[in-house]
């Protein structure tokens, strides 16, 4: 059985992944970890993470191009904000039998594989308090709720796109389709107001088609939250803790990544974990810099 981690990229977000796999690396140097390109620019991004990190490229990028233009044939143009983020769907048709899909703009603080081993007991996992902080928002209109087509039970199992998995068997494509199809013919059940694509889509899919569903929070063990925009945070040695539990892993989900964000110098310290951070340019060069971007 193959156990790993499909990502998303293309060259827009490479430092990003960088920084991603160098932290899962640190905490395991062997798991599999596999690109679904973004878009064609994807080059740099591969070429990079294959030489640093072992990254493969997701191996049917034919049914990966065919999977792309029947969700363009499933859904209006204007349905989907960003449709190209529908790809990590293809998660469940690639070469994994249990695997973790992880957003980019995502830092892990223990081996991923330690979360893959909940799938012994269900079929798909997630870690995060969507469901106590945000509720349905970014997920779910309230005609989910008024036409009953979710128990409340099942609505308490929301749950944010970044960082969840799941087993190769839990849907078929022939199922998928149907599924989207569902979808596609009810665009009032879903809450696009701030511009999510994937995640009220996913969600449907999973709480439709998998009743075997683990979010690592609800354990008895539990586990903290992981959203960067929380500042309660503390830094020990390059970790986060929630008082004193480590956190799995922290996500910029709705923040830039830049000088200034919350938790920055963490970031940092994850892209340049294995090389020389560059100097910061002085005030002449930043001036030069803003001059060049307002000229582009």
């Amino acid at each position: 059985m193959s156990r790993g981690v499909y990502i998303v990229a293309n060259d827009k977000v490479c430092e990003n992944a960088i920084a991603l796999l160098n932290s899962i690396r640190l905490h395991n140097a062997e798991i599999p970890v596999y690109l679904i390109p973004f878009n064609d620019d994807y080059q740099k991004v591969a070429t990079q993470l294959q030489q640093s990190h072992g990254v493969k490229i997701y191996p049917d990028l034919a049914f990966l191009n065919q999977f792309t233009e029947k969700i363009g044939t499933i859904f209006d143009r204007d349905f989907l904000a960003l449709p190209n983020k529908m790809r990590k769907l293809v998660a469940w048709f690639g070469p994994l039998d249990e695997f973790l899909y992880i957003d980019t703009d995502i830092i892990v603080f223990e081996d991923v594989a330690n979360s893959l081993n909940y799938l012994d007991d269900c079929g798909f996992i997630c870690c995060d308090y969507h469901h106590r902080s945000e509720g349905l928002k970014n997920v779910f209109a309230p005609d989910i709720r008024e036409r009953g087509i979710f128990t409340e039970e099942q609505l308490g199992d929301v749950f944010n796109s970044g960082f969840w998995g799941s087993k190769k068997s839990a849907i078929t494509q022939a199922r998928m389709v149907e599924l989207l199809q569902e979808c596609a013919q009810h665009r009032e059940y879903f809450d696009f107001s701030s511009g999510v694509t994937d995640q009220p889509i996913l969600n449907y899919l999973i709480l439709k088609q998998i009743p075997q569903r683990c979010n690592l929070v609800k354990t008895p063990e539990g586990s903290p939250g992981s959203w960067a925009g929380s500042k309660h945070f503390r830094d020990r040695n390059w970790i986060l803790y929630d008082q004193e539990k480590p956190l799995k892993y922290l996500h910029w989900a709705g923040i830039a990544i830049r000088p200034g964000s919350p938790y920055w110098s963490l970031w940092e310290h994850y892209r340049y974990l294995n090389e020389a951070k560059p100097p910061e340019p002085n005030l002449w060069q930043k001036w030069v810099n803003r001059l060049t971007k307002r000229t582009r």
